[in-house]
């Protein structure tokens, strides 16, 4: 078994699970405390998984409070600079413990977290008695992932707390997560240390990927490598849906289908993180499923490359972020300029997002169109961790953790899909060759990258040149 053995090589990369001090929790909630003065913080954790599925946290949750068991919520009392808190959590009929397993009682809760525990049922009668004392209210809702925050209505926590608030006249429900969210935003020691084996682990698999990758293979096939070396190595699993995508499958940035027969001549896009306590590494590569990029396929990834180098080279203490997005949109915007992919580096365009362009002027020049996302994002408790820092104060600071993630992808359906104006008409006219011979090659490499006192380290050390690409696939084990 070529794959186990392999695998078995990797274990050691992956030590005994390390934890977030339960101080650190505390000092969390003391931060949040320190911040809102005085007031009620309500946030409800993740509900138990519907099915076989394995139950996880809510980010927000899990950031607090530390505590992983489904159904519970938690109410923090905030006092000057300190805050107390009680869990509620659902009782277990016994019978079912023999299915889901017992849960913590009361006193194990607060040894492993620092907070009292009830039982659920206490929860609407506590919360009634702190509204009549006249305290502030702060919900923490519970989706499962910021980039869905605004789609958060009918949630249970939602749902509850619509309810209490109709109950009680003139109660104001504030959010507390700009708050809370401003203290996640960069990343303490410990949580470092957690992204570290999390990035550790699946730059271990992408090597073993590497020597994997061949014609004929189905891009699930892909994905089970993956998914098995991300738990065979200690972690938690996949930290979101992988994105195997190779030929046409390449160019869709969200692609997960992942049930492509690879074929020679193709790339293959590997966007992939495992996760390893909560906590969530994005670490993408583009490899040619031949073993050899074509010279039409170098092309392009040169591209890409030299973008994620621009903006890693801007990127340090006090770096402007403007100035790390422009300096790889640069290089994109000259690359497929000088490919014949547009008309020119300053060529515009009549874009169907056209109604954007006036917040962002660069979403109508031709180069939006072979990269119409961002250039990177944070990580941690999420995979996309909101807020990104350095965007909303504008500059980066250490403790910023954070993906580089140029990418170019290439599709005769991207001139296809393009408004009918004269504009593009003529665009396509002078274009189109050009697109045809770089039809289906698309390109991202993705990775992940701390802020540090003195400068920028790129933590996800898995080949990324072209000629480490290459002579890692031709170590394939036979």
């Amino acid at each position: 078994m070529r794959h186990a053995a392999a695998l078995a090589l990797l274990v050691p990369s992956a030590l005994a699970a390390q934890a977030i001090p339960r101080a650190e929790y505390a000092a969390r909630r003391d931060a949040l405390a320190a911040r809102l003065d005085s007031g009620v913080v309500v946030a409800f954790g993740a509900p138990a998984p519907t099915g076989f599925s394995r139950p996880s946290q809510l980010p927000a949750f899990r950031y607090l409070t530390g505590f992983l068991e489904p159904d519970a919520a938690v109410v923090l009392v905030a006092r000057g600079e300190h805050m107390t808190g009680t869990l509620f959590t659902q009782p277990r009929d016994p019978r079912r413990a023999l299915y889901d397993g017992f849960p913590p009682d009361s006193a194990a809760v607060a040894r492993a977290t620092g907070l009292g525990a009830r039982s659920f049922a206490a929860l609407r009668p506590t919360l009634d008695s702190l509204a009549a004392r006249g305290l502030p209210f702060y919900t923490l809702r519970d989706f499962s992932m910021t980039d869905y925050a605004v789609q958060d209505s009918l949630t249970r926590g939602a749902s509850f707390m619509r309810a209490f608030a109709q109950a009680h006249a003139g109660l104001a429900l504030h959010d507390a997560h700009p708050v809370l969210d401003s203290l996640r935003a960069r990343k303490s020691p410990a949580e470092q240390a957690m992204l570290r084996r999390a990035i550790a682990i699946t730059v271990d698999a992408q090597r073993e990927a590497l020597r994997t990758v061949r014609p004929g293979l189905y891009e699930y096939q892909i994905e089970a490598l993956f998914s098995s070396a991300f738990r065979h190595t200690g972690g938690d699993g996949p930290a979101f849906v992988s994105i195997i995508g190779s030929g046409p499958n390449s160019t869709q940035y969200h692609y997960n289908a992942n049930d492509r027969r690879m074929a020679a001549g193709d790339v293959l896009v590997m966007d992939v993180g495992a996760g390893f306590g909560g906590y969530a590494a994005d670490v993408t590569r583009t490899v040619p499923v031949s073993g050899r990029f074509t010279p039409e396929q170098r092309a392009v990834y040169r591209i890409v490359r030299e973008a994620q180098e621009a903006a890693a080279t801007v990127a340090g203490p006090g770096a402007p972020y403007r100035a790390w997005r422009d300096s790889a949109r640069a290089v994109v915007a000259r690359g497929v300029a000088r490919l014949g992919l547009t008309e020119g580096v300053d060529a515009t365009f009549d874009p169907p997002w056209a109604d954007t362009c006036a917040r962002d002027p660069s979403r109508c020049r031709q180069d939006f169109l072979y990269m119409a996302h961002g250039l990177g994002h944070g990580i941690g408790l999420d995979v996309h961790d909101h807020p990104y820092a350095w965007v909303d104060s504008g500059a980066f600071a250490p403790g910023d953790v954070f993906t580089i993630e140029p990418g170019v992808y290439v599709s005769t359906r991207l001139l296809d899909m393009l408004p009918d104006t004269p504009q593009n008409r003529a665009m396509i006219a002078r274009v189109r060759r050009a697109v045809e011979r770089y039809d289906n090659i698309g390109i991202r490499i993705e990775d992940d990258y701390l802020i540090t006192p003195t400068g920028v380290e790129w933590l996800s050390r898995a080949p990324r040149e072209i000629d480490e690409v290459e002579a890692a696939m031709r170590q394939a084990a036979r």
